[in-house]
């Protein structure tokens, strides 16, 4: 890993959360660039009754164990993909949901892989984005320093941009405030 990357991504998942808001998700389709603004995150850790890696290693969450800076890709309700940037040490299981991105480049072929849906509904939610993208289960475990997808790693937003609150869309440890989001940025996916 690069020293940035490393040094970012090998910390906690909630550290880790806030700082990724305003990097990148960087993606070769067909020969065509998609690029988003990463907008909204939320933390998961293995001592957090809400993370897959909860109960222990298992082969679906092998990959949240580490090395940080993979992506750990998950399917959800029979239907949707969400992904994830694994986060800390080797054997601590611990990763980074990406919530929200905010579409930079190649918005016309986010589009056409979310059935013609354009403004912030093509990208507000962790299942859209990985539909935007054509993130599915095969980019398990990819590395995301190596093309054809990357995490972009940019200067770190101001803390006064940034909103922390609690988690949705889960039903254990709801309470825990490792939710991250860029204030009045349209593409989150819930206020």
């Amino acid at each position: 890993m690069t020293d940035v990357f490393a040094a970012l991504l090998s910390q906690s998942s909630e550290l880790v959360a806030p700082r990724l808001l305003g990097c990148e998700l960087s993606r070769q389709i067909d020969g065509q660039l998609v690029r988003g603004r990463i907008v909204e995150t939320e933390a998961y850790d293995q001592h957090d009754a809400a993370s897959h890696s909860y109960k222990g290693r298992t082969p679906r969450t092998e990959v949240m164990f580490g090395p940080a800076g993979f992506l750990y890709v998950y399917f959800t309700y029979g239907m949707h993909y969400c992904c994830n940037v694994v986060t800390g040490a080797v054997g601590q299981g611990s990763a980074v949901l990406i919530r929200a991105l905010e579409p930079l480049a190649g918005e016309d072929i986010m589009s056409s892989n979310r059935g013609g849906i354009i403004g912030q509904r093509m990208t507000n939610g962790p299942a859209k984005l990985c539909q935007a993208l054509q993130i599915d289960r095969q980019w398990n475990g990819h590395d995301l320093r190596q093309p054809p997808l990357q995490l972009i790693i940019r200067p770190p937003v101001a803390q006064t941009d940034i909103v922390q609150t609690t988690r949705i869309g889960i039903t254990q440890a709801k309470a825990v405030p490792w939710r991250f989001y860029l204030r009045n940025d349209q593409y989150v996916s819930k206020v």
